[in-house]
């Protein structure tokens, strides 16, 4: 039974819980869909430093309240300190407290666990996705919402966006859509999937573990892994979908990418061309200026370590509070705060009128809205050793691709051979299966009879 490591009221907004092995934050404010304040932050963060120098702490685990584990971050609060000249320096200061949080979560010298078994968008992704083991279930939602209320995705996702596979991040960045349920594991973001009902059991035998090394950790999570349904539907970014996908986001530019949507939303291919119309009417909602400036940053982050991105972004969000672009006021004001229904009044109101010079107030040195630009201080408590955040993930596109080509025949090899490989590679993780199989009919060509098929990279 669960205990708690200090006495806190239930108000508080983060609580903290002992139990066996585990140390668990919970956060609490479930009204508020757990959004991250100063309060929560100022909290964490000794909480943090005492356990990760604790001999009795053996693993860390995050969760929340409710029917989220982290909706996203106070931006509203943060608007209202950015518009005024006296209170500007406290927006800033929160994304300089948030982004050192999530560095700090990242770099924890103690096994790190979350449990996404709700809503995790914006800021709540920033304390999830730097951890090594990523638990998501049927009730997971994520996404990265921030273009469509005139801001940039940020908290390390110009770093963990552009490492996703093909451009599924770069989709992600730009249209804020959303990932639900399995394919929050599939495509990533989590490292395991399990059943929301056994997430009480996997707790528990976490907290058993007397002396739990890493690869103890993960078994213990893959005992509970939940098996795809027969009746349950496929991920929606997959097949033809997600081969237009990654051709049309590719690009460097927005307008390409509008460009190629639009050819897309004309092709014979009914499914495609619905697709690539709903992308195109998505794009068009989104914030011209957020479009080009999380393009940019993407782009920028894939080259980065996880700190240097999170210094970059901290050089977008302030620029935002200085007024680097009005949008971030329009667009919070319309979605958070009024609630109002169709396209926010952005200026520039089209993505061609967003020129080169309007993006590098957010990125250049000698920008005017860089000025008041903090520098991320992480602390000296953290591990030296930087946690691999998709060692214990599904195998990425790129790792599927680099055993096939350096098979024996030089670019071919068995599908059962394949498939055997990565098991092993993985150490017979859960879900490897389908993973390569999606990828096989996407990427490859594939020959031969039923049981002795040979894969070749195209």
């Amino acid at each position: 039974m669960s205990t708690s490591a200090q006495a806190a009221p239930l108000e508080q907004p983060v609580l903290f819980e002992s139990n066996g092995a585990t140390r668990t934050f919970v956060l609490n404010r479930p009204k508020k869909l757990n959004a991250l304040n100063t309060d929560m932050i100022k909290l964490m963060g000794p909480q943090l430093e005492k356990w990760s120098k604790s001999d009795l702490c053996k693993i860390i685990i995050g969760t929340g309240v409710g029917r989220a584990f982290c909706a996203g971050g106070d931006v509203a609060t943060v608007l209202q300190h950015s518009l005024d000249d006296t209170t500007r320096p406290k927006a800033i200061e929160f994304f300089k407290d948030e982004f050192e949080m999530d560095y700090i979560l990242s770099a924890l010298p103690k096994p790190y666990v979350t449990i996404l078994d709700g809503i995790t968008m914006g800021g709540g992704v920033g304390l999830a996705i730097g951890a090594p083991f990523r638990v998501a279930t049927e009730k997971a939602v994520f996404a990265m919402p921030e273009t469509k209320i005139g801001y940039c995705p940020d908290v390390g996702a110009s770093f963990f966006l552009s490492r996703m596979d093909g451009e599924v991040g770069t989709y992600l960045a730009l249209t804020s859509e959303t990932l639900s349920g399995r394919e929050v594991f599939e495509l990533g973001i989590a490292t395991h999937f399990i059943s929301s009902r056994t997430v009480p059991s996997l707790l528990a035998r976490l907290s058993d573990l007397e002396d739990p090394s890493l690869a103890l950790i993960n078994r213990t999570i893959e005992d509970h892994h939940a098996k795809r349904l027969p009746d349950e539907p496929i991920g929606k970014l997959t097949g033809r979908t997600r081969q237009v996908l990654d051709m049309a986001f590719r690009h460097n530019t927005v307008e390409e990418i509008v460009e190629d949507l639009t050819k897309l939303s004309s092709t014979p291919d009914a499914a495609v061309a619905k697709w690539a119309s709903e992308t195109l009417n998505t794009l068009h909602m989104r914030s011209p200026t957020s479009l080009k400036v999380a393009l940019e940053a993407v782009r920028r982050g894939k080259k980065m370590t996880l700190l240097q991105a999170l210094q970059m972004e901290m050089g977008i969000a302030t620029a935002y509070c200085s007024g680097a672009s009005g949008d971030f006021n329009a667009g919070i004001t319309a979605v958070l705060i009024k609630k109002t229904d169709g396209r926010p009044t952005w200026s520039p109101d089209e993505v061609s009128q967003v020129s080169d010079a309007i993006v590098g107030q957010f990125f250049e040195e000698d920008s005017s809205f860089l000025r008041a630009m903090p520098t991320l201080t992480p602390s000296d408590f953290l591990s030296d050793i930087k946690q691999n955040p998709l060692k214990f993930a599904l195998p990425s596109e790129d790792t599927i691709r680099r055993v096939v080509k350096s098979s024996a025949s030089k670019d071919s090899i068995t599908l059962s051979d394949l498939l055997a490989h990565l098991d092993n590679l993985t150490s017979g993780k859960q879900g490897v299966e389908e993973k390569v199989l999606e990828v096989v009919r996407r990427k490859c060509d594939v020959t031969g009879s039923r049981g002795s098929e040979v894969v070749n990279w195209k």
